[in-house]
C-alpha cells in the first residue's frame, strides 16, 4: 500500500526542502515582475523550510533559532517584494534571512550526520542543504550591495537583482565559474572566496560520507 502525501512528506522533510528551492528557482523567473508573486513566493518558501528544519532537529533550543528568525523574515519578504529599491528594507531583509538559511544548513547537515545510516530522506537532505546555502549566500551578496554600492557587476548597468545574486551565489558555490555576474568590490570577493571555500569543504565532508556510507551498506 503505497503512502499517503502527507505520510511521504512526514518521511522526507528533506524532499520537501529540496523540490521548494527547485520550484522557487523555476517560478521566480515568470513571478519577477509581479509584487504579489514574489511575496507569495519568499513566504510560502520561508514557511516549508521552517517546517522541514522542525522535523529533521533533535535540539529544542536551536529550533526556537529558526522560529524566531523566520516570522521576521517572511515579513521582510513582503516588504521586499513591494519596496525593492528600498536599502533598509533590502539590508534587513539579508541581515534575517543570511543567518536563517545558513541555520537550516547547519540543522540540516547534522542531520546527515547523526547516524550511520544513509537513508532516503539524507540524500534528499545532502542536496537541500546545498541549495539552501548557496540561498544563504545570495542574501548576504544582497546586503554587501546596499552596505558598498558597486560591488557587483554584471550585464546590466547598477545594482544586480537578488536573481542575479542567486546566481552568482550558485555559479561560486559550485565552482563552475559561469556566472556573467562578478564581484569587483573587495568585501564582496571577500564573501565570494568564503563561499568557495564552503563549496569546496561540502562536497569533500558531506557528499564524500554519504557515498561512503551508502558503499559500506552495499557491501554488508
Amino acid at each position: 500500500m503505497s503512502d499517503s502525501p502527507t505520510e511521504t512528506l512526514r518521511r522526507h522533510p528533506s524532499g520537501l526542502v529540496l523540490l521548494a528551492q527547485v520550484v522557487a528557482i523555476l517560478a521566480y523567473p515568470f513571478l519577477e515582475s509581479s509584487t504579489a508573486g514574489r511575496a507569495i513566493l519568499g513566504v510560502v518558501q520561508l514557511a516549508i523550510v521552517l517546517a522541514a528544519v522542525f522535523a529533521v532537529r533533535r535540539t529544542p533550543t536551536l529550533t526556537w533559532v529558526g522560529l524566531l528568525l523566520a516570522p521576521p523574515a517572511m515579513l521582510f519578504s513582503v516588504g521586499e517584494s513591494i519596496w525593492q529599491d528600498t536599502d533598509w528594507i533590502v539590508l534587513g531583509s539579508a541581515v534575517l534571512h543570511a543567518p536563517f538559511y545558513f541555520y537550516v544548513s547547519y540543522a540540516m547537515i547534522r542531520y546527515l550526520f547523526h547516524d550511520d545510516r544513509v537513508t532516503r530522506d539524507e540524500l534528499y537532505a545532502t542536496a537541500a542543504a546545498f541549495t539552501v546555502v548557496a540561498w544563504g549566500f545570495a542574501y548576504v551578496y544582497a546586503g554587501v550591495q546596499v552596505l558598498v554600492p558597486g560591488s557587483f557587476a554584471g550585464a546590466d548597468p547598477g545594482a544586480q537583482s537578488w536573481f542575479e545574486l542567486l546566481y552568482l551565489s550558485f555559479a561560486t558555490l559550485t565552482s563552475v565559474g559561469l556566472s556573467d555576474v562578478v564581484p569587483v568590490m573587495p568585501h564582496a570577493r571577500s564573501v565570494a572566496m568564503l563561499e568557495q571555500v564552503a563549496g569546496v569543504f561540502y562536497i569533500a565532508l558531506v557528499v564524500a560520507r554519504m557515498v561512503g556510507l551508502t558503499v559500506v551498506r552495499h557491501r554488508a
